[in-house]
């Protein structure tokens, strides 16, 4: 059986049914296919040396194999969306898509099966035969989201290194990359009518090397940002693989860069805003944006900019943060304690809830829906709001059961930050011991659930927070192989955690180290990590024992 990640729902290979040799080979793009017709003749024909053509109308195809491309909608009511069929004959293969996601799917298997050789870009052995076994594959996911987090904003991540992940994230079948664009540590998104967001909130002037137990620093300037342009390029990028990118902007906590850039943001009549600078430090930072309705306007004016960035068809979803809002200035700002009264809210929690339910409406006004972190539930929510369970599974479990769609995301099993495994050699070690296993067994839907509540579930994404990722190899490292591990739970269906093969995945992963080898993911080996690696004498925050299931 090919080594396929994630596997494949059915997949039947004959031992001894012969094989498809694939030199030179015709395509056939039926209508629809177009998209994915593009991605073959540039990804494939890259490392194969294949032209690709057409076959010219009524042309004999004179023994040359062929690649047959078609939409076949039929797949979608019985085997759901984003669903395909590959059938691979002695003459060629034929990719069959529910529609077009489906379609392209179909040849990221069929990727997979010509082996790693496939993902190189440029043909190593140009004379090589390329070889399929003769069988079948009928494939379609579990969950519609199956997603990443990418935070770029405590480390930026320059813009190839994001449509390098888009990459990445399409060749396990994951359709959401989520960017965390704005925090404390620096703004990342080019705002035309607010021009210091990125000429002052891009950029911090140290970085606190490790955890921020650490003593360490690196003394080097900190930034970056990404121009409307790049973010239009991302978006299409991602688009035409069928990843969909939901932005991120943080209220009201995670603020000080906005503020740094613009100190009338925060709470003045409490602190000095003037002379706050973008945050170099990790951890919850108290200085929170003011509860006005002046910072209101300047946040819907940020929107009104990034809806026309991300727009709605393939970025329905706003995300808003809502996370870890400190109250202190809240309590001693009079002006935050007049709004209190004005408003008629609870208290300084009211206050964080305001803030929430105004971008609710307003993004709901402009056909948006918004996301949050699961602090976003308390004061309550519009019908059509969703969450993000990070705190475990309890903020997810209680948004289903009200109403509201839901995206698991709990801390203890899917962030990427945490550590793989314990020890002294893993670099900067964070959190829970995570190992590639412990991913492959995370489940989505709590058994807890109510059939109606468990079908809120939308799907699960893991996070990656780059507190202590400086740089591309550090996040290829957190990611991989565990991201391959939680590809396959959000895309296969799976038995229950206790009951998963996790020896036949990890004997499957002997190929997919090799493809992503190719690929120049700089992965941890299963034999932990190579000494450079390693960042010995760098604090991290280590916590012992198994997470507890919250």
């Amino acid at each position: 059986m090919p080594e396929l990640i994630p596997e494949p729902r059915y997949a039947r290979f004959a031992r001894d049914g012969g094989e498809c040799v694939l030199d030179d080979p015709l395509l056939h793009v039926g209508p629809g296919a177009e998209g994915t017709a593009r991605w073959l003749r540039r990804e494939l024909a890259a490392a194969t040396g294949w032209e690709l053509p057409a076959p010219a109308p009524g042309e004999a195809y004179g023994g040359r194999a062929v690649i047959r491309l078609a939409l076949r909608p039929e797949l979608a009511r019985t085997v759901g969306a984003e669903s395909y069929e590959l059938h691979v004959t002695q003459s060629g293969v034929l990719l069959e898509g529910a529609d077009p996601a489906g379609l392209f799917y179909a040849a990221q298997t069929l990727r997979q099966l010509l082996g790693p050789e496939a993902y190189r870009r440029a043909p190593t052995a140009p004379d090589r035969a390329w070889r399929l076994p003769v069988g079948g594959i009928q494939d379609g996911p579990r969950f519609g989201w199956r997603g990443m987090m990418l935070d770029v904003a405590r480390h930026f991540m320059p813009k190839d290194g994001v449509l390098r992940y888009v990459d990445l994230l399409a060749a396990h079948k994951l359709n959401v990359l989520h960017l965390h664009l704005t925090d404390d540590q620096g703004w990342r998104v080019e705002i035309k009518r607010h021009p210091r967001l990125t000429g002052v909130g891009a950029w911090r002037p140290r970085s606190r090397w490790g955890h921020r137990a650490s003593p360490l620093w690196n003394e080097t300037p900190h930034g970056g940002f990404y121009t409307q342009d790049d973010i239009r390029e991302i978006v299409a990028y991602a688009a035409e693989r069928h990843v969909r990118v939901v932005p991120e902007i943080d209220v009201p906590g995670h603020s000080q860069a906005a503020i740094a850039a613009y100190p009338e943001l925060g709470n003045t009549d409490v602190v000095d805003t003037g002379a706050l600078g973008v945050w170099d430090d990790w951890g919850i930072n108290e200085n929170v944006l003011a509860p006005t309705e002046a910072v209101l306007r300047f946040y819907e004016g940020v929107f009104e900019e990034l809806l026309e960035l991300f727009p709605a068809e393939v970025s329905p979803f706003v995300h808003v943060g809502g996370d870890e809002c400190p109250k202190e200035q809240w309590r001693a700002s009079a002006l935050a304690q007049e709004r209190i009264r004005e408003l008629g809210v609870d208290g300084e929690d009211g206050l964080q809830s305001w803030f929430i339910r105004h971008f609710d409406g307003w993004l709901a006004e402009r056909g948006r829906r918004l996301i949050g972190w699961d602090e976003i539930l308390e004061g309550g929510l519009a019908p059509g709001a969703a969450v993000s369970s990070w705190r475990g599974y309890a903020g997810g479990i209680a948004a289903a059961e009200a109403g509201h769609d839901v995206v698991m995301c709990p801390e203890q099993q899917v962030y990427l930050d945490h550590r793989q495994a314990g020890g002294g050699d893993e670099p900067m070690p964070i959190g829970y011991v995570r190992s590639l296993e412990d991913v492959y067994r995370f489940e989505p839907v709590p058994p807890k659930l109510s059939p109606e509540a468990a079908s809120r579930v939308l799907g699960a994404q893991a996070n990656v927070w780059t507190e202590v990722m400086e740089n591309q190899s550090r996040v290829d490292y957190q990611v991989f192989p565990r991201l391959a591990a939680f590809a396959e739970v959000v895309w296969s269906r799976l038995p229950e955690p206790a009951e998963r093969d996790y020896a036949g995945f990890e004997a499957r992963m002997g190929g997919h180290y090799l493809r992503l080898g190719v690929l120049g993911v700089d992965y941890r080996p299963p034999g932990g990590p190579l000494p450079w690696q390693r960042r010995p004498g760098v604090l991290g925050r280590p916590i012992e024992g198994e997470p507890p299931n919250v």
